[in-house]
């Protein structure tokens, strides 16, 4: 009887342990760990994830499925009209909480030729010499050795397999000790997220019972660039826009008709130059109401580590724009970027012509003060201001001859963005969580300038939402030659464990 009764304190005193666990038995068990957690890494990213092709997208959810089913997980497949995302979860008796975590499991598409390695779908392990350049090493050369520096190369290692693998590497080491959170978990994973997750909004709406959760974490995103553990407040939303300009009907000879036919090259640009100033600022009158910074949230926005000389060497940067008076600052404000402009050929291609057609696209980024419907009716008065009749569609023959100048309008809006308190009860939790893990208190952002799509979560289930980045600033994400560094690695998977014993507020 004494036996029988010995077992259940045994265990019950191993949950509690779980919840009080210090910074040298997290480093332990991240120790002892993350060399499973790297074959966990190297077998995810081996499976091409490119969300426009379904097939390979299958690959990877029946993957997910099963890593989830075999540790005692359940999951079920959401469907949304497209690709489906995937939920999974587990519950733990007594708990009163239940934390929502978000992945996605796509990536960014892959121009092999610009990869330095054989495939970018086979990670490798690099190191980096005295030149800046990187030499392949074997990756069984971790069995024995390891340098914090060193890097797993591949897609998605960064973006956003890596901080998964980090999870269920996490996962496996509380479990193994006998441990579990004192709240239940669930997950849900993203499979098209890269392509702008354009059925994640009415999915959420329409699962939001089977979603509903107490806040949601999400581990996506890199670090500060001071590589300090961080957390990351908010995300802005996106929203695009796409602009086209007309001249001839077909493409003229420059010698014949130039002087005489008006350039659509010439029109965009007047017209794309007309809604900043030479410092960077829209002009465009209300693009930027709503948005006062208030002395203390230049405070918080000053005591992170930024170090703006350095940023700007990186970049090559001899100057920026002045939007925000620091790099922070600016990222607090909705922005208009043109993020490419198309209009007939150039270099060897190149023809002496009067193109027919110019084309813009911009990118929008958005903050929570910021409506992107609002911001696209400005951004059409001001064309119209500029003299344009704005259309649909190509113009029709009538409208060529009626309006001297023409430009086609399109709008997308992807997400909105978000943004918690960070003096809300679950920032206090995770950087109690994470103070414990490190000794010292991670780096608090208020909102990040990237966009990944939490908001239809929080709007439709009510949550806060915290992101907790884990990766390296530098991991060239969207980029060839993606990568992760291995210290980023073990301390991504030293984060999910203080967070996974913390106990829930």
């Amino acid at each position: 009887m004494k036996k029988l009764l010995f077992l259940p304190l045994l265990i019950l005193s191993l949950i509690v342990e779980a919840q009080t666990l210090e910074k040298s038995k997290l480093e332990s068990m991240t120790e002892s760990s993350w060399q499973n957690g790297l074959q966990l890494l190297q077998e995810i990213v081996s499976m091409p994830n490119d969300a426009y092709y379904p097939e390979q997208i299958a690959v990877n959810i029946k993957w997910c499925e099963d890593q989830f089913a075999k540790r005692g997980w359940t999951s079920e497949r959401l469907e949304t009209g497209g690709i489906p995302l995937l939920l999974a979860e587990k519950k733990q008796a007594g708990a009163k909480k239940t934390a929502l975590f978000y992945f996605h499991i796509d990536g960014q598409a892959v121009d092999r030729s610009k990869w330095f390695q054989k495939d970018p779908y086979e990670p490798v392990l690099k190191a980096q010499k005295s030149d800046g350049s990187w030499e392949e090493l074997p990756i069984q050369k971790l069995q024995k050795e390891y340098d914090a520096e060193w890097r797993i190369f591949g897609r998605s290692t960064s973006d956003d397999k890596g901080p998964f693998a980090m999870f269920l590497t996490g996962w496996d080491a509380l479990t193994q000790a006998g441990m579990n959170p004192d709240y239940s978990i669930k997950i849900i994973l993203d499979f098209e997220e890269e392509q702008g997750s354009p059925n994640l909004p009415g999915a959420v709406t329409q699962y939001k019972e089977k979603l509903a959760s107490d806040l949601m974490l999400i581990m996506d995103g890199p670090r500060h660039t001071s590589n300090l553990p961080t957390l990351s407040y908010g995300a802005r939303g996106i929203s695009e826009l796409f602009l086209t300009t007309y001249g001839p009907k077909l493409p003229q000879h420059s010698g014949h008709y130039g002087n005489y036919a008006p350039n659509p090259a010439l029109m965009m640009s007047q017209l794309l130059a007309s809604m900043k100033d030479e410092n960077g600022v829209v002009v465009i009158p209300g693009f930027y109401d709503g948005i006062n910074l208030s002395s203390q949230e230049k405070e918080i926005l000053s005591a992170v580590p930024d170090d703006e000389v350095a940023i700007k060497k990186r970049l090559g940067l001899g100057r920026t724009d002045q939007v925000g008076q620091t790099y922070q600052e600016s990222i607090q404000y909705p922005s208009l970027n043109i993020r490419g402009m198309r209009s007939a050929w150039v270099g060897p291609e190149a023809r002496t012509i009067v193109p027919d057609v110019a084309v813009a696209e911009l990118d929008m980024r958005l903050v929570p003060e910021s409506d992107p419907n609002r911001l696209f009716g400005l951004i059409k008065e001001h064309i119209k201001k500029q003299g344009f009749h704005i259309v649909e569609n190509d113009p029709t023959d009538e409208e060529r001859m009626k309006y001297p100048k023409i430009v086609k309008v399109k709008t997308s809006i992807s997400y909105q963005a978000f943004r918690t308190p960070m003096d809300s009860p679950t920032g206090a939790w995770l950087r109690k969580a994470m103070s414990r893990a490190f000794g010292e208190e991670p780096v608090q952002i208020r909102i990040s300038g990237g966009s990944i799509p939490i908001s239809p979560f929080v709007d439709a289930l009510g949550i806060p939402a915290v992101t907790i980045p884990t990766v390296n600033a530098d991991n060239n994400q969207h980029s060839p030659n993606e990568n992760l560094r291995l210290g980023n690695y073990k301390e991504g998977i030293l984060t999910i464990l203080s967070v996974l014993t913390e106990p829930m507020y």
